[in-house]
């Protein structure tokens, strides 16, 4: 109205509940413009008045004459019957004006300019949006600001756009579904499509997300995420890693495989611990939808590396507890050949909640091992840590021990029992529906443990200060004294079929290793030497 009257001086004549359409987002549009004339025009030549056509409207006419007030005072006055329909229904009459009813109280005042007596004390349409507007007053909230702001969103500035998205979030809960669906939701997308938002636009646009059904969240919100991937902006993927729990049920096996995983893979070897042990996380959620060759082989290199050469312990520590947890998902001979190698090198890591973590999850592993297995390598790991000089790591130690001697014990008594007990040493990989029932960890006092670790940032455990720096973000430095190859330490590359005896990562055993190549280096040389000379002359005497 406020644009009609003032920019293009007309008059709509007819503003009723009527001319009001309702789009999806549950905004207002103006129609009914049958009757609209210009402001100065010939009224010969505009169309009867909406009264001449029905006559049961003559209650919203302005009850003074035509010529009385400003031109637009008769639009003002219907705006006033609109608002009280809003709130109360139809109007039987026009003395029913008088009667507030349900309007809020922070409109009244202003409702009451709108269908005052005096024709020419009535504010013009901009003047009442104004005064509404003030602080205080009923249009003044997050939710017509974001409405507006929204309206003029391509010609705010970036840093505008930024602090926008980021009140948005908070403010979202409060709007109406269909608001959020079909207003801020196409905004949000063409925002990071083409306006450079950034990170700031995840969380508003997952919280948008939890409106939409499965079929309209693949349809809009997948694309853009799956592009949200292939970033380089740290601040992208390590929001998209914290939140994927929000989106992850959404996305078919064919994309993680072939555009996601590709791309979160790379957080790995980055040398940003928050983003490495986000990364680790990240896989109890994407080891169910991943392929033989990404899950077996690609992702089990990964965990190798991180095990035995990342300088956080909380991040080898979190990587423990992850393999322990999607161990489910691996096949057989993934099993046979990784999980015994991988928690008997986290027995052996100097960080305590790390050989905790590899007891634990020889515990949670127990039915993958045969019971060959489980006498000739598991106990013999764990027996090895009854001696250790942390206590929680001695105690989960002897609850695990017990477990595995009673089914020994157990299959020693009744050797029918063996194939029960061996049932899954060979069984295939559980599809996600089923590993997602697992029961968890076996020995009491796991769980506690791992969701502390799971959740609380690396550095909340106790260890050494060399293996208890926080990883909340900045630049790890490397391990003194080992190469670096794409940010991680250590040159060669790591696999599980290593024996964990035979790994250097510690710089102790480092130290000792280059003594003893040292040592055989002089003995050959000193070989060398003494071929040189020739064999000792009779009588002579050698000095060494």
């Amino acid at each position: 109205m406020a644009f009609l009257v003032n920019d293009c001086h007309l008059l709509h004549n007819n503003l009723g509940i009527w001319a009001v359409f309702v789009d999806r987002a549950g905004e207002w549009k103006l129609g009914g413009l049958d009757h609209m004339t210009p402001e100065n025009g010939d009224a010969s030549t505009s169309l009867p008045s909406a009264k001449a056509v029905h006559p049961d409207m003559d209650k919203y006419d302005a009850p003074e004459s035509p010529n009385c007030g400003e031109k637009w005072a008769g639009d003002v006055w219907r705006l006033g019957c609109l608002i009280w329909e809003v709130f109360n229904g139809p109007l039987p009459r026009a003395s029913s004006l008088r009667s507030l009813g349900k309007i809020p109280k922070a409109l009244v005042p202003h409702y009451c300019e709108l269908v005052g007596a005096n024709a020419r004390a009535r504010p013009n349409p901009a003047r009442f949006l104004q005064n509404c507007r003030a602080p205080g007053g009923f249009l003044s909230n997050s939710f017509v600001e974001s409405n507006l702001f929204l309206e003029e969103i391509q010609i705010k500035d970036p840093a505008e756009k930024q602090q926008f998205f980021q009140d948005l979030s908070e403010n979202l809960d409060s709007f109406p579904e269909d608001f959020c669906k079909h207003k801020v939701l196409p905004q949000l997308l063409t925002a990071f499509e083409f306006g450079n938002a950034g990170a700031v636009v995840l969380t508003p646009l997952f919280k948008v997300g939890k409106f939409l059904s499965a079929e309209e969240y693949q349809q809009k919100i997948i694309p853009v995420i799956v592009k949200m991937f292939s970033s380089t902006d740290r601040a992208m993927r390590i929001r998209l890693l914290q939140q994927m729990e929000q989106f992850v049920q959404y996305l078919n096996d064919a994309a993680v495989n072939s555009q996601i995983f590709p791309h979160v893979v790379h957080g790995f070897t980055d040398t940003n611990p928050a983003i490495r042990e986000q990364t680790v996380k990240s896989m109890l959620l994407l080891a169910p939808k991943l392929n033989e060759s990404n899950l077996n082989q690609e992702l089990m290199r990964h965990f190798a590396r991180l095990q035995a050469r990342d300088e956080q312990g909380p991040i080898r520590c979190n990587t423990t507890v992850c393999l322990g947890k999607i161990a489910p998902y691996l096949n057989a001979g993934t099993r046979q050949r990784v999980l015994i190698s991988a928690f008997s090198r986290a027995t052996k890591d100097p960080f305590p909640a790390s050989r905790a973590a590899g007891v634990l999850g020889f515990a949670a592993t127990h039915n993958y091992y045969s019971v060959l297995e489980s006498a000739a390598r598991v106990l013999p790991t764990l027996c090895t840590l009854t001696v250790d000089p942390d206590k929680n790591v001695r105690d989960q130690a002897f609850k695990a021990i017990k477990s595995f001697l009673t089914k020994l014990e157990t299959v020693s008594e009744d050797p029918t029992k063996l194939a029960e007990i061996e049932k899954d040493v060979m069984s295939s990989a559980q599809p996600a529906g089923a590993a997602a029932s697992w029961a968890g960890w076996a020995v009491t006092g796991v769980s506690s443990l791992t969701s502390k670790l799971i959740r609380t940032g690396p550095g909340a455990e106790g260890g050494s200060p060399a293996e208890n720096n926080p990883v909340g973000g900045g630049t790890a430095s490397p391990c003194a004294g080992c190469p670096v190859i794409d940010g991680v330490p250590g040159g060669k590359e790591l696999t599980y079929e290593q024996d964990p005896s035979d790994l250097r990562y510690v710089s102790a055993e480092l130290a000792k290793k280059k003594r003893e190549e040292r040592r055989k280096e002089l003995e050959a040389k000193r070989a060398e030497r003494k071929a040189a000379k020739g064999p000792l002359k009779l009588g002579a005497r050698k000095l060494d």
